[in-house]
């Protein structure tokens, strides 16, 4: 099932592009500014909106760590921003200043590709804010493009209708010509890398077009035979050109707008339609999926940005954390305070907010408090607390272990923190899963567990780790900082 949460009526033109990050949701329209949003309760932050473009932006990415945000316009630029402070950090000026009209950070951030309304691509060294090279596709304009999950290749569609792979030494590398008819408006490779049959490395890729189909594709790296790409699916599960498409963080899910005024929602491996959602007045033109939350932030040409919850039942939550553990901390206001901060008090409405009344006698007795909380264990639920049910101590153990993963801040941004061992990583890198651990901990994890991602629960496709060294910067600059 999926249920509106809010609508979101910043802007006052046409919405062009959401993005999410761990901690935030950027949005970006034609009234030429980006607003940007708490994700845990889409309260805007006090710097925005960001104004720094002359003319209408039409797209907006976060880095891997979510530190900055890129976003492109009309007027020829892609401006860097940081997500601490909401100021320019970089304005890189487009080769032959065409309008920019899309732009997609590598995995590792690393690089930063743009694409321009001439056909121009420029690929960046985004560490030095430098342009590394150029390309173009003649005759035409590039309007979407994504870098596989290995950081290697990317990906460049256009209005022309085709699907062109690059390397980073902007060799062309293979053209899927008409992938769709009157035009490519976006792509999105699936965060995981997959291994084919015959062992070759193998991505999945989405793209939608002017012929209201949403296809999915199988590209394949072949050892003597180049590059091979095939179609999976195609999906129909919308009667107008289709704006939009992303994946969800697992690549378990798809989600598209399209001209209809509709959301459509697909299960991704076998192009299944869950859902279909009616709430936007006019065109979707932008759509995504939180990597934390089971959310989707969908735009419109009726200015709104709606934002959906995945609910439990859909089977669509994967490793997400439950929206009621991301929200209802927020309502009590200790979400600001580490577990181990919180006074009995808060424990108390904490035990109420997760329907633990029954128990809230034991604690008050006991006079526990956040850290004590934290330290609980079935055995002492029942020789200390008395608490004689097993079934209610195995429940207030669950919800404890839920507690214990839920990103509330203590200052420490949760994206630095290792899923495995919830300790700033010193050495991240990006698994299969697109999600980045500390090396050792992945390692060990891959060693001595099933290959399985410790976030969603799903087969890794591959044991590959990419270093996803902007994040590691942006972690070593921040412990300097404290």
């Amino acid at each position: 099932m999926v249920s509106l949460v809010c609508t979101l009526r910043s802007h006052q033109d046409d919405v062009n592009c959401c993005a999410f990050s761990g901690a935030l949701l950027a949005t970006c329209s034609a009234d030429k500014s980006i607003c940007v949003y708490s994700a845990r309760d889409f309260s805007e932050l006090p710097f925005s909106p960001l104004s720094g473009h002359g003319y209408g932006v039409h797209y907006c990415c976060f880095s891997a760590c979510g530190q900055y945000l890129a976003s492109c316009s009309t007027d020829a630029t892609t401006v860097v921003w940081s997500m601490d402070t909401g100021e320019i950090e970089a304005v890189l000026e487009h080769p032959g200043r065409s309008p920019v009209r899309v732009c997609a950070f590598s995995p590792d951030s690393s690089f930063l590709v743009s694409g321009g309304s001439d056909g121009t691509i420029a690929l960046w060294d985004f560490t030095s804010r430098t342009l590394l090279r150029t390309g173009a596709v003649t005759d035409t304009s590039i309007v979407a493009c994504s870098f596989t999950p290995c950081a290697q290749l990317f990906i460049t569609g256009s209005t022309y209708g085709d699907l062109r792979l690059w390397d980073l030494n902007m060799n062309h590398l293979h053209a899927e010509k008409n992938a769709h008819d009157l035009g490519v408006s976006c792509c999105q490779f699936a965060p995981q890398i997959m291994k084919g049959t015959d062992g070759c490395v193998q991505f999945r890729l989405a793209s939608c077009g002017q012929d209201s189909l949403v296809k999915i594709w199988i590209v394949s790296l072949l050892s003597a035979a180049g590059i091979k790409m095939q179609l999976a699916h195609t999906l129909t599960g919308q009667s107008a050109p289709i704006l939009s498409c992303a994946y969800s963080a697992d690549g378990q899910m798809l989600v598209s707008g399209s001209v209809d005024k509709t959301v459509t929602v697909y299960q991704a491996n076998e192009g299944v339609l869950l859902y279909t959602l009616n709430q936007h007045d006019r065109y979707v033109t932008a759509c995504a999926f939180s990597p934390t939350a089971p959310l989707i932030a969908t735009g419109s040409m009726d200015k709104t940005v709606n934002i959906w919850m995945l609910e439990d039942g859909s089977g669509a939550q994967g490793g997400f954390l439950s929206f009621e553990n991301l929200f209802k901390l927020k309502s009590s206001g200790h979400s600001r305070l580490m577990v181990s901060e919180w006074s009995e008090e808060d424990v108390l409405a904490w035990l109420r907010e997760e329907g633990l009344e029954a128990v809230i006698d034991m604690f008050k007795s006991n006079n526990i408090d956040g850290e004590e909380l934290l330290s609980l264990t079935k055995e002492t639920l029942s020789s200390e607390l008395h608490i004689e049910s097993l079934g209610l101590r195995c429940k207030v153990m669950k919800k404890i272990e839920e507690l214990k993963m839920a990103p509330v801040s203590n200052g420490t941004p949760d994206e630095y923190l290792c899923p495995i061992t919830r300790e700033i990583m010193k050495d991240p890198v990006i698994a299969a899963d697109g999600y980045s651990y500390e090396r050792e901990a992945i390692e060990s994890w891959i060693n001595t567990k099933s290959r399985t991602s410790p976030m969603t629960n799903l087969p890794l496709q591959t044991t590959l780790l990419t270093p996803n060294r902007t994040l590691k910067m942006a972690i070593l600059r921040w412990t300097t900082c404290q």
